[in-house]
């Protein structure tokens, strides 16, 4: 209780707020997670589809997946953690929403000022062309799908092994470095670059406030570990 309190205060007395969330926030909305048991697709683990290198052997085989995580992503709905994020963003000047989720239910719950840090589940490239364009049909009515071009689309997502998005490192740690409190919410926080930013956010200065329903690989360094779901705990913060 002591805890929450205290992160209630850094909340309310901030001007500037910096917000990490990972797959723990999507999982309260019914997503399963990449890391939990519930994330294996007919016995094959993400790793192992999640790559250019299993798109090049089986391109249908990697589109039956996304295929399928689409339509699991489409019946799922923003919960209270969303929510109370939008709120935070009405309420204080300089906010950031820095994610690692695909799955645009932050887009759904009304955040503006989004980072996705890993890309867009519901858009696409074109791997001749390098056209990008939003698709939020689901199921998808051919796998796989192609381009206007006729070149083969792949989801607009960051791949394991692929470097983010140009620029969104950058803008993410600028985020962080000038927050007064970095919100941590629903992450593991074993993905890097995306769990360097909470050691980066408390070098600069910021307080550092964890959510999550265990601990994690940073929960020894933040200011303050809130645990239990984002979508109870959050709402108390405001």
């Amino acid at each position: 209780m002591e805890n929450l309190e205290q992160a209630r205060q850094w909340l309310a007395g901030a001007t500037s707020l910096a917000v990490l969330t990972g797959a723990g926030v999507s999982a309260e909305s019914g997503i399963p997670t990449f890391r939990g048991a519930d994330g294996l697709w007919k016995d094959f683990k993400p790793e192992e589809l999640a790559t250019p290198e299993a798109f090049a052997r089986d391109p249908r085989l990697v589109w039956e997946w996304y295929n399928w995580r689409r339509e699991l992503i489409r019946k799922a709905q923003p919960n209270p953690a969303h929510r109370a994020l939008v709120k935070l963003e009405i309420k204080i000047a300089h906010f950031t929403l820095i994610t690692q989720n695909v799955d645009g239910l932050h887009d759904l719950a009304g955040s503006g000022k989004i980072l996705k840090l890993h890309g867009d589940i519901w858009r696409m490239r074109c791997t001749a062309c390098g056209a990008n364009w939003p698709d939020r049909r689901a199921p998808l009515p051919k796998l796989p799908p192609h381009c206007a071009c006729g070149g083969l689309a792949r989801p607009g997502v960051v791949w394991f092994g692929e470097s983010l998005p140009e620029g969104m490192m950058k803008e993410a740690e600028h985020a962080a470095a000038s927050a007064a409190v970095f919100l941590v919410i629903g992450t593991s926080a074993v993905v890097y670059p995306a769990a360097g930013l909470v050691p980066f956010a408390k070098h600069a200065g910021a307080k550092v406030i964890e959510i999550n329903t265990e601990p994690s690989a940073v929960s020894g360094i933040v200011d303050c570990a809130l645990h239990g779901p984002a979508g109870e705990i959050l709402p108390q913060l405001l």
